[in-house]
Formats: C-alpha cells, structure tokens, sequence
C-alpha cells in the first residue's frame, strides 16, 4: 500500500514541557484515530516534523498543524509517495534534538534553507534505526 510522506519544520511559540505535553497528546490521540505515524524531533528553537500515512489524513494533519498557534514560520521541507513506514510503531514518537543536529546559531544562519531533501530525510532515518530515549 503506498503511503504519504511529509516533512516540515516550525519554531515553537512560547516552547515549555506543559506546551510539548499537550501537542504530543492531541498529535498522539488524532495519530491514532487516522492512521498516521511519525517523529518529532522537539526543542525551544525548532520543531522538526515527520507523519506518514494515508494521504488525505497526512494532509489534514498538516493542515491542522498550519492552523495551530503554537507553531511559527511553518515550511514544508519534503512530500513524497513511500511503500514503508519509518515509524510504524509510533503514533507520535518524540525526540530531543540530538547534538548532531543544527546549533540555534546554524538555523539562524540559514542551514535548514541550505538543506536538502535527502539530508532532511536521513535525519529521520537515523532516528528510526536508534532506539527511543527513555
């Protein structure tokens, strides 16, 4: 069955545990209703995104997304037709921005601009083959 893949990235509007809690909550609960599973990569600067899933219900997610206040500046990095899940076990997992990922300083400086598709992927792929933090 083929499947829809999206990404994006938005900076958080007032980003504190009790905002993080609730997004994953409504994320995990509407996940698992319509089907969708996905990543996302969670901290003050930055919200890096990854659902997968029917396609109507991607876009619906994302469209829910676009409307939620507590995201800014949202831009769709990648979409595209998959036959697999990354994370077919995971309504909404969530995971700290590693240290390998962008320095505030680098995102200031424009390096999501300067990153393409198949890096924004791999960040995901890396992810999907670690184990969960705990």
């Amino acid at each position: 069955m083929s499947l829809t893949q999206l990404t994006y990235a938005s900076r958080p509007f007032g980003f504190d545990a009790a905002m993080l809690s609730g997004i994953l909550l409504d994320a995990r609960r509407c996940n698992a209703r319509d089907g969708i599973t996905g990543l996302l990569i969670c901290r003050a600067d930055l919200y890096l995104q990854l659902l997968e899933g029917p396609e109507a219900a991607v876009d619906a997610a994302y469209r829910r997304i676009a409307a939620d206040d507590r995201h800014m500046d949202l831009r769709l990095l990648t979409r595209r037709r998959v036959e697999n899940r990354l994370f077919p076990e995971w309504a909404m997992r969530d995971d700290p921005a590693r240290s390998w990922l962008w320095t505030k300083a680098q995102l200031d400086d424009g390096a999501l601009d300067r990153t393409t598709e198949d890096e924004i992927l791999m960040v995901f792929q890396r992810i999907a083959e670690d184990p969960p933090l705990i």
